[in-house]
């Protein structure tokens, strides 16, 4: 999944963040209201953590502002605040769930996984296809015509990452920012390393490659042969 944490304590922040990366999530994060409504309006998500309480715009603002542009993004609302009256008007507001501070990360996860499982949830996808490769999601699944691909957590995050860029090309830049969190270039072969094995488990054995290397540009996912300049 691809998730938008929009939390202004640094260290939940990045609590959330590692926790869900470790599990295979793409996180982007913003650590104020404004910010996080101007990426949660104008990039995909399937869902979003919105902590209550925010600097420059509210939690509730935020979501209120979203459903009124018509996005409904399902939304996990955090917040300390956890009396009947909070959690109605968080709902009220258009959340989808509400979980109160202190919280433990498996139920974070487990409330999660639900709201991308509500069939209500039209506009965000669980499944990821291109010609015979699929992914799930939600069940973790990857495979390829008739053959399951054992993806370890990494593989996973970097083929999906592609999987929603199939077709553009993507740099190296972004897969250090989109799938390893670097701002910055390590200066290893790290990405040169994943993709070998990546290209190994999805185009080994069958008759076309998904997975094409564009020189001096970076790598496209595409079920045809793209160009290579």
């Amino acid at each position: 999944m691809r998730i938008l944490v929009i939390e202004d304590d640094a260290t939940t922040s990045a609590y959330i963040a590692k926790g869900l990366r470790e599990s295979g999530h793409v996180v982007d994060t913003a650590d104020n209201g404004d910010d996080g409504l101007f990426l949660a309006a104008e990039h995909q998500y399937d869902v979003l953590i919105v902590d209550r309480m925010l600097p420059q715009r509210d939690g509730l603002s935020i979501i209120r502002t979203l459903r009124e542009r018509e996005v409904h993004t399902p939304s996990l609302i955090l917040s300390a605040l956890g009396d009947v009256d909070d959690r109605v008007d968080g709902l009220r507001a258009g959340g989808d769930d509400y979980l109160t501070k202190p919280f433990a990360f498996a139920e974070l996860m487990a409330r999660l996984e639900a709201l991308a499982r509500r069939p209500d949830a039209t506009s965000v996808p669980t499944e990821l296809q291109l010609g015979d490769l699929q992914m799930d999601l939600l069940s973790r699944r990857v495979t390829r015509g008739e053959r399951n691909i054992d993806l370890q957590p990494r593989e996973f995050q970097l083929l999906e990452y592609l999987l929603r860029h199939s077709g553009q090309v993507v740099t190296r830049t972004m897969l250090l920012e989109g799938v390893w969190d670097y701002h910055f270039d390590p200066q290893t072969n790290v990405i040169d390393v994943h993709i070998s094995r990546l290209r190994a488990k999805i185009d080994k054995d069958f008759d076309r490659p998904l997975l094409h290397t564009i020189r001096g540009a970076g790598y496209m996912l595409h079920d045809s042969q793209p160009p290579t300049t």
